[in-house]
């Protein structure tokens, strides 16, 4: 049985007007519960603020749910969300999301995704019953995370061409195949998120409301389609495999390297896209160079073992005069870097065929 799973009903609301009767059980983090406590008056009887998502603490806290709490509230951002998700559907709970800024598309999405031990795990928990946003309190986070959830909409530009380039290998699935009128819509998702990025860095209401417009039109267009290879390809994969390795950069700034690092892979100039990027207040900065180079050393055992959707990260020699080409255009490593402990030596440019030849830079993935 498959299933076609809605949107969260979104509240525009201050904090201090939320009112809740049932009783809260509350997953958040220390930094977040410190932000916007005294803004809230829920009646906890339980909370938890885990610090990541492995499976035998995550059963742990489903298993130890109290049975008067009604009702899972996740406030905050990443770990607190995929959390509740995993809680409320393991008691079949409603579960309520309050956001400190828009981190990621997570929030809309109707399953939670951990990694652990290398492996990806996805369950389908069904979306949340309801997203409660506080425009003051998501102005007031720091510019790099307030809107950092364009990552979600530009990585449509890349998944996009590992969607094609999938479908001209013949290696779609029949529930996967390209969908062109899908792409369509995605595109012009991702065309107008470039054309917003400026509004969502200065974290203006017109812009982030229309970030959050764009997230959730590609949410539900994923729930329609009944996968995501329209907004999730080879930059969403090295991001895991970053995180792999151990990196603890934010979602952001691992997905965001991973677009320009995808684009330069298909033969493209990522220029525009990191000048979005930037605009929008993503730091592109945050990776090391000896922990990107690891996880595009692994990144196509990474996507074999973890059986993701075919794309271009499949087929690179993680070794190669190419791929290290991508990795410099992307900013993930220097012209002198050779990814391994032995004297530098100059990188070349990747050979140019009919397919990797860079083309004038395109800010319009529907062309």
């Amino acid at each position: 049985m498959s299933n076609i799973w809605p949107l969260p009903k979104i509240t525009f609301t201050a904090l201090n007007q939320v009112e809740e009767k049932r009783p809260v059980a509350l997953i958040t983090s220390d930094a977040a519960w410190s932000q916007v406590s005294h803004l809230l008056d829920l009646p906890v009887v339980v909370q938890a603020e885990p610090i990541d998502t492995s499976d035998d603490l995550m059963d742990y806290l489903a298993q130890n749910l109290p049975s008067q709490a009604e009702v899972i509230y996740a406030v905050g951002n990443g770990i607190p969300v995929i959390a509740a998700k995993l809680v409320a559907h393991a008691n079949q709970k409603p579960m309520v999301f309050i956001p400190l800024s828009l981190e990621s598309d997570t929030l809309f999405e109707s399953f939670a995704e951990t990694l652990n031990d290398g492996l990806v795990k996805r369950i389908e928990t069904g979306a949340a019953n309801e997203v409660i946003l506080d425009w003051d309190v998501i102005q007031a986070a720091p510019p790099h995370e307030r809107g950092a959830a364009i990552v979600d909409i530009l990585a449509i530009v890349t998944a996009l061409l590992d969607w094609r380039y999938a479908a001209k290998h013949n290696r779609t699935t029949e529930a996967q195949k390209f969908s062109a009128w899908g792409a369509g819509v995605a595109a012009g998702l991702a065309s107008q998120a470039i054309k917003s990025a400026k509004d969502i860095g200065e974290g203006t209401v017109e812009g982030l409301r229309t970030l959050l417009d764009l997230l959730m039109v590609s949410v539900q267009l994923a729930h329609q389609l009944g996968h995501d290879r329209h907004e999730e390809g080879t930059e969403h994969y090295f991001a895991l495999s970053l995180k792999n390795q151990g990196s603890t950069v934010a979602h952001a700034e691992a997905v965001g390297p991973g677009i320009l690092f995808a684009y330069a892979l298909h033969g493209q100039d990522p220029t525009p896209l990191r000048d979005a990027l930037l605009n929008a207040g993503i730091r592109l900065d945050q990776i090391r160079t000896a922990d990107a180079q690891l996880a595009v050393n692994d990144l196509p055992n990474f996507c074999v073992v973890n059986d993701l959707p075919y794309g271009i990260a499949h087929d690179i020699d993680p070794l190669s005069e190419k791929t290290h080409a991508a990795m410099v255009r992307a900013g993930l490593a220097s012209s002198s870097d050779t990814g391994d402990w032995s004297p530098p030596t100059a990188a070349t440019a990747p050979e140019e065929t009919a397919e990797n030849t860079p083309t004038k830079p395109n800010t319009n993935p529907a062309t």
